[in-house]
């Protein structure tokens, strides 16, 4: 994390019985100092959580409004974030409901990994977070196309 409003690295998390995450605090610094406490919970998969402080969420959905509503990707794009998808507030005690229909789907129970992915957060039941490590390893072509990018 740094104080330009970057979200990054990954601090382990448990969903409690409510379906409530406890956002880590670092995180959660980050995310109401710079975006305040409403956000936007979906998955594009159901394999995890995209948490998405409003404000990040709302610029995405203005640059989808530039796309022609009838283009295959974006009403699959926008099918599948609005199944999934809800409105959410942090509450006083830094904490996000996660609703059923993608705690269920992304096995949101127990301890989970919260990954700072630049503006968003995503969440990862800890064991199918591991499992995709191992199936969808580091490869040199991947290092090869991030080398195009100057990485």
């Amino acid at each position: 994390m740094d104080k330009n409003g970057v979200l990054r690295g990954n601090s382990p998390a448990k969903v409690d019985s409510n379906g409530r995450l406890k956002v880590p605090n670092e995180f959660r610094r980050v995310i109401e100092q710079e975006f305040g406490r409403d956000l936007f919970v979906t998955s594009l998969y159901g394999d995890n959580v995209r948490i998405y402080p409003l404000a990040v969420w709302t610029a995405l959905e203005k640059k989808l409004a530039q796309v022609s509503t009838t283009h295959p990707a974006r009403v699959k794009f926008l099918d599948r974030v609005n199944f999934y998808g809800l409105v959410a507030k942090l509450d006083a005690q830094g904490r996000v409901v996660i609703h059923p229909r993608v705690r269920e789907s992304a096995h949101m129970v127990g301890e989970v990994d919260v990954l700072g992915n630049y503006n968003y957060l995503e969440v990862w039941n800890h064991e199918r977070f591991l499992s995709k490590l191992q199936r969808e390893r580091f490869t040199d072509d991947d290092a090869r196309a991030l080398a195009d990018f100057g990485i």
